[in-house]
């Protein structure tokens, strides 16, 4: 496992449980910890320097978004992919993003609009799929944060890391959605208009879309692993 620096945002709160659930969900999301793979306590207790208080509080905290598992006698894992799971993200993504954008679409100004397309081209230029994905979530979250709605942001934040998971097992099977900056253009524009029925409509298809992507990627990966076994 990485240091504990490595991983920790000075975003986070100061709190242990806070620490080492941030670090457990980048490793978590980044295939650092695979699926599966088993979560011992004496092990994240002696890395962070705490007792084991700290650390199931952690566990609570990243099982709470789908994660881990935790079963009796056998332990905390990491939580298995699979296609339901994709299923479950992409709509309540689509529910939710769409909830966010009504909102925030009045609430709009110039600047974020040019936060958006500032995004847009910063994915025009991306070499790699992170690069890429920062992009794509920047210009997300610059559409959203007009809303003034926290609990609904934070909700969709962890949603996005959920997904994240799988972009990053899937990245090697399928493209990165080269439609998707057609799309973010497509969707800007109905935004600049002021047409908010249109940017939903155009969201929860880029949404639907991008859970499809993910979805024939899962199949081809899990098709990999099961060969090499």
């Amino acid at each position: 496992m990485k240091p504990a620096h490595d991983t920790v945002s000075n975003r986070d709160d100061a709190t242990w449980p806070a620490r080492i659930a941030r670090a457990l969900i980048d490793r978590i999301i980044t295939g650092e910890l695979q699926p599966g793979e088993k979560v011992g306590q004496d092990a994240l207790a002696a890395e962070f320097g705490t007792s084991h208080v700290p650390v199931r509080e952690a566990f609570r905290r990243v099982e709470a978004r789908g994660l881990l598992v935790s079963e009796p006698r056998k332990g905390v894992r990491v939580s298995l992919l699979d296609e339901a799971s994709i299923v479950e993200i992409t709509r309540m993504r689509g529910a939710l993003e769409s909830l966010a954008l009504r909102h925030a679409i009045p609430a709009m100004e110039t600047d974020d609009l040019e936060r958006a397309n500032a995004a847009i081209e910063a994915g025009d230029k991306a070499q790699d799929m992170q690069a890429w994905e920062a992009a794509n979530r920047a210009f997300h979250e610059t559409l959203y944060r007009p809303c003034a709605m926290p609990r609904l942001l934070a909700s969709i934040h962890m949603l996005h890391e959920s997904r994240m998971r799988y972009m990053h097992v899937t990245a090697p099977f399928v493209a990165w959605d080269p439609d998707s900056q057609r799309e973010h253009r497509q969707l800007l524009a109905a935004v600049k208009k002021r047409d908010v029925e249109q940017a939903c409509h155009l969201v929860e298809r880029h949404i639907a879309d991008a859970g499809a992507t993910l979805l024939r990627g899962l199949v081809k990966w899990r098709s990999t692993v099961a060969g090499s076994n």
